[in-house]
């Protein structure tokens, strides 16, 4: 049985070591050809570069008077039209001048049909010129916005006085209940001591941790409570005496 296994793995060496064999020998004998031919690889290369390079050249002209004519906006076809030569060529060309410009691709279907936006500074002022926002903003003068920014706040409507007041003696209405109903759970939040103090809930968040909170609060609640923070469950409980 081993004698078998033995026998199946040296016919399997032998299978992959012939291959290997023929292709050792045959780059020995040809490594000069292949060399030669990867030189000219390198060289045919270098030359079509450089003569795309020159190409390009040529077609620059051509490209940025069509920049201009279409405000920014190109397609392979224009190019091609204008320049008579393949819509293939000028795609390329577009490609590699939108690569380098950092242009915007309108994708589509047929690629003849792509459309490129250059924007040079000319291409912004003549949008920015013929744009209505640029009007609307031109017809009023920098000085008077800037006065506008510098103009002190104008004092509080009285209407809106009236409503800010209205608004404080409800609330203070709403505290007059009997405190066994508005201690429900042994406290009082900031909102509901706020109503109850007739003052914002802003001013009680101010000085929740003055010292001379408690007399503060005693003085303004209407059965002359006084009132402690607790900072561990965040609500006020009633000082007692």
């Amino acid at each position: 049985m081993n004698e078998k296994i033995m026998e199946n793995s040296g016919k399997s060496f032998l299978v992959l070591i012939l291959p290997i064999s023929f292709l050792i020998v045959f780059l020995v004998n040809t490594w000069k050809v292949l060399l030669v031919i990867l030189g000219l690889l390198m060289v045919f290369n270098l030359w079509q570069q450089s003569r795309w390079e020159k190409w390009c050249n040529q077609v620059n002209p051509l490209f940025y008077e069509l920049i201009q004519e279409n405000q920014g906006k190109i397609t392979p076809m224009d190019l091609a039209i204008k320049g008579n030569f393949s819509g293939e060529a000028a795609k390329s060309y577009l490609d590699g001048k939108a690569r380098e410009f950092g242009a915007s691709v309108l994708e589509s279907e047929n690629e003849e049909d792509q459309s490129y936006y250059f924007i040079n500074a000319s291409i912004l002022g003549d949008i920015l010129d013929s744009s209505e926002l640029v009007e609307k903003l031109a017809a009023q003068p920098v000085t008077k916005i800037a006065r506008s920014f510098l103009a002190p706040p104008s004092s509080i409507p009285q209407e809106e006085e009236a409503q800010s007041e209205s608004l404080l003696t409800a609330n203070h209405d709403e505290a007059k209940k009997p405190l066994e109903e508005q201690l429900v759970f042994g406290s009082l939040i900031q909102s509901e001591l706020a109503k109850r103090l007739n003052v914002y809930s802003s001013t009680v968040y101010k000085r929740r941790n003055d010292p001379d909170f408690t007399q503060w609060s005693r003085s303004r609640d209407p059965d002359g409570i006084a009132w402690s923070y607790s900072r561990k469950s965040k609500d006020f409980f009633p000082v007692e005496e």
